[in-house]
């Protein structure tokens, strides 16, 4: 993050605490902008640009020749449902032309790219892996223009199993296989334990992604729920696996894109024990896990792994440079096949990257990092949350994570998230919607928001234009009423392969 950007973020997280503690209360006038500068070391402006956005977040209001007070508070967002399918995917929905679409918006600078889970890269230490990567190649000369190890850098590997011992998972270089991005390390973690025709649980609902992967890869998916303030139920994994023959579960437990449920560790252990038993792998994907909000990391499920049976995936994409395409795969007892895929299909990662990012890593700034990012990462999902809660209608429903980077929103009146996200585009803002995150076209009233974006004018106007269009977008007749959001039988799970067939 720049230093402009951590003052200005500073001023404004302060201004909320003194407002969460009660020091400032509903109707107080708020420090004067000199005053508060004096005792926070910025300048006039950076106060004044920190008032102006809690003010267009409806945290305070200008008085004229009276200066800022503290606004009343408005009631938080409550949690989305979990029902919202229509039981088949529906004629209209095209999946893969419109995950095409978000995905479109990745690169475009021209557009709010608020459909795409990536960290604003004010809040990435591009310029210092710039540095380092100029020096790498100067230092190493031609060996950076040659294939390294199948396995990956030694260094980098190195780095990793410190970092993955760090969140409480026994590891070493050797349990280590340096991927080109998690989506790698999904791919081939998946080619270990399964093939065409075979049946796989997941999370619902989960990254579309993963689907289209297991789309490609000819697999057959289970739906369970995933609860924003839960995860997966163990038991209802149990009922699951009972019932049909599984090959092998994909599960986020820390942070699920899109819902941002965290699986409490105790969940955790109960799913790996569930699996042992019947022998079935667990991939997880834990790309989110260094952004917790929390004072301790949420821990693996590889943690619990007492039989290499945990296939754990992830990268630094989130946290670092999603360009530079480093991630790693922790395949267990699954290490030799997985090598024999990783040469067949990338043959290795990238040597430059790899080198440089072994270094940022080994001269300890990653931690530094990562104690700047997670409280801004923090303070941006609160203030999506904020502006969500003032500009869309009433009804709109939220899930608020404990880490990660995204929100998952539910449109009130039945609105149609994929009309939504084309509303959107023409406005120059992307989205997600809600459907393409199920195999069943589940969701459709429901949006993801990346809330990784930079508070200001331009965010805040997006924000007021969505929820101008979810307005618009009402259901007349609608019944949004849900008195108790997980209630009711987890989605209807496919007779498509029973235990006896």
């Amino acid at each position: 993050m720049s230093a402009e950007a951590f003052r200005y973020e500073s001023v404004r997280k302060n201004v909320l605490e003194m407002i969460e503690s009660g020091t400032l209360k509903p109707g107080d006038k708020a420090p004067s902008l000199r005053r508060l500068a004096a005792r926070m070391r910025v300048s006039l402006s950076t106060v004044a640009l920190a008032y102006g956005q809690l003010e267009s977040e409806g945290v305070m209001e200008a008085r004229p020749k009276s200066g800022f007070f503290v606004c009343a508070r408005r009631n938080p967002l409550p949690p989305p449902g979990i029902k919202d399918c229509p039981g088949e995917i529906p004629e209209t929905l095209n999946r893969s032309a419109i995950i095409r679409t978000v995905l479109a918006s990745m690169a475009r600078r021209d557009m709010l790219p608020l459909g795409v889970a990536r960290t604003d890269e004010n809040l990435l230490p591009l310029a210092q892996l710039s540095r380092i990567m100029g020096q790498v190649l100067r230092d190493e000369g031609d060996r950076v223009g040659f294939y390294g190890p199948v396995e990956g850098f030694e260094p980098l590997r190195r780095q990793i199993a410190l970092r993955v011992m760090e969140a409480g998972t026994d590891c070493t270089a050797s349990d280590t296989l340096v991927t080109s991005g998690a989506m790698e390390a999904l791919h081939i973690a998946l080619r270990c334990v399964t093939r065409a025709g075979d049946t796989v649980v997941i999370a619902s609902p989960t990254y579309y992604c993963f689907l289209q992967l297991l789309e490609n890869l000819g697999l057959r998916v289970i739906e369970i729920p995933s609860r924003p303030g839960e995860g997966v139920r163990p038991s209802e994994l149990a009922q699951v696996v009972e019932r049909f023959r599984v090959e092998a579960c994909v599960l986020t437990p820390n942070f699920n894109n899109p819902d941002g449920a965290l699986t409490p560790d105790e969940a955790k252990a109960e799913i790996v024990s569930i699996l042992a038993r019947r022998g079935i792998p667990l991939i997880e994907d834990d790309v989110y896990g260094d952004i917790h909000y929390g004072p301790v990391r949420p821990r693996c499920c590889k943690a619990f792994d007492e039989n290499g049976l945990v296939l754990t995936c992830s990268s630094f994409s989130k946290t670092l440079a999603p360009g530079y395409r480093v991630g790693w795969l922790l395949p267990g007892r699954f290490m030799n096949t997985a090598l024999e895929l990783k040469a067949t299909m990338s043959v290795a990662t990238a040597t430059p990257t790899q080198m440089a990012v072994a270094q940022y890593l080994g001269s300890g700034a990653y931690h530094r990092h990562l104690k700047r990012l997670r409280p801004a990462v923090k303070s941006l999902m609160e203030n999506m949350h904020a502006l969500v809660g003032r500009y869309f209608p009433p009804g709109t429903r939220a899930s608020r994570p404990e880490g990660g980077s995204v929100m998952w929103v539910q449109l009130p009146g039945g609105a149609d998230g994929a009309q939504f996200m084309h509303r959107a585009l023409e406005h120059g803002v992307s989205v997600a919607p809600g459907a393409i995150f199920s195999s069943q076209g589940c969701f459709k009233s429901f949006v993801r928001l990346s809330c990784c974006v930079l508070p200001g004018p331009e965010l805040t106007g997006a924000v007021k234009t969505l929820g101008a269009i979810a307005e618009d977008l009402l259901v007349k007749g609608h019944d949004d009423r849900i008195p108790d959001p997980w209630a009711g039988d987890p989605i209807a799970m496919p007779e498509c392969c029973p235990k006896d067939s």
